[in-house]
């Protein structure tokens, strides 16, 4: 008995810290990391109430009321969060009703794993699924080697593989229109905007992004992954044009930056309302996470969004088909950003690239 009282108010305890600490604004990793598990500290909260209702001894002392209620709290509060990716929340993102060839791009997404050594499933995979684009994350030399036949198929490219697990491969076999290789906040860690053409003529505009995550293997703050979303967030709205954003954004969908991403850019998550279609982690189900995304301008509607198949990576991938329709924008209401959440994001940008100019200097 006494064991599991002491495992209630262990898992209680800790339930109760994760929840409480991503309020604070700081970019630690081991404040940030609460943000991610959101269903897991819900579901850890709840047994840890369930425990400690079931063991203690009555009438409860005011201490122990007050632990039991701040257990409720946090699992009210967690699910509150995820709620909007439930299938009972409305719909950010409607569904196309007729899509059509010429209006219609389709995007694989996938995080390859660098050290994954089973690239013959990919083949297999884009061969079966036919998108018009495959955006992959983390290829080194060996990758690209190993699925050069996509360029037979996919004669649009930008390839920029790395040994460092941030490299990064388009493949269309749409027309890329000026397509760039950017490095907005570390040197080491890629981006590519481009334009696409669609079949109808229409031009898109895409960024594919793979931040740092905030992890200790990685690093030790949210800072720059920060940093970048925002700085895109930022550029995608001073452009009123069709824009999609797609890639592993080492951040989870309903954490304060994505959500404030969302707003400083205007985009639409096709999920809310649909699922959570978590990507990572492919070979632990109870550590598992939105990490991949493809957002979205309120120009296009939805044709079709799976999370596909375990390949061999931790990562599983996501296919998405979106339709580019001229009444869609008139139909679908974009996030709005007030001006305290807009100041929020320049701090976060110019802080981060000031704290990087101060450590190279250092160096």
């Amino acid at each position: 008995m006494l064991f599991l009282q002491i495992t209630s108010y262990t898992l209680g305890a800790l339930g109760i810290l994760l929840t409480v600490l991503p309020f604070l604004k700081f970019g630690m990793w081991w404040i940030r990391i609460g943000e991610f598990p959101r269903l897991q500290i819900a579901f850890g909260c709840l047994a840890a109430a369930i425990l400690f209702a079931a063991t203690a001894e009555y009438p409860l002392r005011i201490i122990e009321i007050i632990f039991l209620f701040a257990l409720a709290a946090c699992t009210l509060y967690q699910i509150y969060c995820v709620l909007p990716y439930l299938p009972i929340y409305p719909k950010q993102v409607q569904k196309s009703r007729a899509p059509s060839a010429e209006n219609t791009i389709k995007l694989l997404i996938f995080n390859v794993l660098i050290d994954n050594r089973e690239s013959a499933k990919l083949l297999k995979l884009v061969k079966k699924i036919d998108p018009d684009l495959i955006l992959l994350a983390e290829p080194d030399e060996r990758w690209i080697k190993e699925i050069a036949a996509l360029e037979k198929d996919y004669p649009q490219t930008v390839l920029h593989p790395l040994d460092n697990a941030y490299g990064m491969a388009l493949y269309s076999r749409l027309e890329l229109v000026n397509p760039k290789l950017n490095f907005f906040i570390e040197d080491d860690i890629p981006s590519i905007i481009t334009d696409v053409k669609l079949k109808s003529g229409d031009l898109i505009h895409l960024y594919c992004l793979h931040p740092r995550p905030p992890v200790p293997t990685e690093s030790i703050r949210s800072n720059e992954r920060d940093a970048e979303l925002l700085l895109v967030g930022r550029m995608i709205k001073e452009n009123d044009a069709p824009t999609i954003i797609a890639g592993d954004l080492n951040d989870v969908a309903w954490s304060r930056t994505t959500k404030l991403f969302q707003k400083i850019s205007g985009s639409l998550d096709p999920r809310i309302g649909r699922g959570l279609y978590s990507s990572f982690h492919a070979h632990y189900p109870v550590i598992r996470f939105p990490l991949d995304h493809v957002f979205h301008s309120n120009h296009f509607r939805l044709a079709e969004l799976k999370r596909l198949p375990n390949i061999g990576s931790d990562h599983f991938p996501i296919y998405l088909a979106l339709s580019y329709e001229s009444d869609a924008q008139h139909t679908q209401e974009e996030p709005v950003v007030k001006p305290e959440e807009e100041r929020e994001a320049v701090e976060t940008i110019v802080e981060t690239l000031e704290m990087i100019e101060e450590e190279e200097a250092e160096k």
